[in-house]
């Protein structure tokens, strides 16, 4: 027996004064209305009406039961129209995961700007240096880079290419000079970040050719934020993301070194669940995603491809 079947129609009886009148309100036969209120009462081993041929009338556990049923209803209408309405309405809490440096330069401000445009939404934002998995965890929304996606029944939604650059503080170059190319810095101090995607070697591409270089033992961290610092203060040579390196270029606390190389280029994605009946808060960030990363991700690679920030 379906319960909540059988609250409604006990329900539409007593509203509607008759077995038969409810079946016509609820398109059923009066036959199948009377069996579903004795199924409720078997089931709950009470009698609520007695019946007789000319009027029905509540028993005092049938009052007290109808009154609860109707709270019932009330809320599981409402629940079912809350969900309905998920994929019209961005509200409730949107879980988004990231490597942080990415999260911290980039996401931070798209999140404040989609909490302006979507109040109702509360973005909780988890950074790490590594990719949860997105349905054991419960996020919405992983934003993540990689050379290549594993196989999975994930959505992927690309929204651009990373890199990383060579870089060192201009006071350091000066002391102990500039390398020319990538075997020369095996004459200098390089500073090794734990990159989750591309851990160990520097790996140098340009037009076929290819170089690898140990960064050694020295100073090592596990976050680009600390190595950025680091690599400001003189410390040595770092490799950084693109993204991470871009503020400091600007700035002129960096400059950038062999900058006719490529090194770790990868994709930048959007993963979530699924695209039918996809969440209105993961649509809105994913449809945000897709607009501000691609412009922010030019810029900057604009601004590493400035002669102006080379060494």
């Amino acid at each position: 027996m379906d319960v909540l079947q059988a609250m409604r129609v006990f329900a539409r009886v007593i509203d509607s004064g008759s077995f038969t009148a409810a079946a016509q309100a609820l398109e059923l036969s009066t036959a199948q209305v009377s069996r579903l209120v004795s199924d409720l009462e078997a089931s709950l081993s009470t009698r609520l009406l007695y019946r007789t041929t000319r009027r029905l009338r509540l028993t005092e556990a049938g009052e007290r039961y109808l009154q609860r049923c109707r709270e019932i209803l009330v809320q599981v209408d409402e629940a079912a129209a809350e969900a309905s309405g998920a994929h019209l309405t961005p509200r409730g809490r949107l879980r988004v995961h990231s490597f942080t440096g990415l999260g911290t330069q980039y996401l931070m401000p798209l999140v404040v700007r989609y909490a302006e445009l979507y109040p109702q939404v509360d973005v909780d934002l988890s950074l790490s240096q590594r990719t949860p998995d997105l349905l054991e965890e419960g996020h919405d929304v992983v934003v993540t880079h990689c050379r290549e996606l594993p196989d999975s029944e994930l959505v992927a939604q690309r929204l651009g290419e990373v890199f990383n650059v060579v870089c060192a503080a201009p006071d350091y170059l000066r002391r102990l000079g500039t390398p020319s190319c990538p075997e020369a810095l095996r004459e200098h101090r390089c500073l090794r970040l734990l990159d989750p995607v591309y851990p160990g070697d520097w790996v140098f591409e340009r037009a076929g050719e290819r170089q690898v270089i140990s960064p050694g033992d020295g100073f090592q961290a596990n976050v680009s934020e600390a190595m950025v610092q680091a690599v400001v203060a003189g410390m040595g040579v770092g490799l950084l993301p693109n993204f991470v390196a871009a503020r400091a270029l600007r700035e002129g606390s960096l400059v950038r070194v062999l900058p006719e190389w490529q090194l770790h280029e990868r994709s930048l994605y959007a993963l979530y669940s699924s695209r039918r009946f996809l969440d209105a808060k993961i649509k809105t960030w994913i449809e945000l995603l897709k607009a501000e990363l691609p412009r922010l991700l030019a810029r900057d690679a604009a601004d590493l491809g400035n002669p102006a920030y080379w060494a």
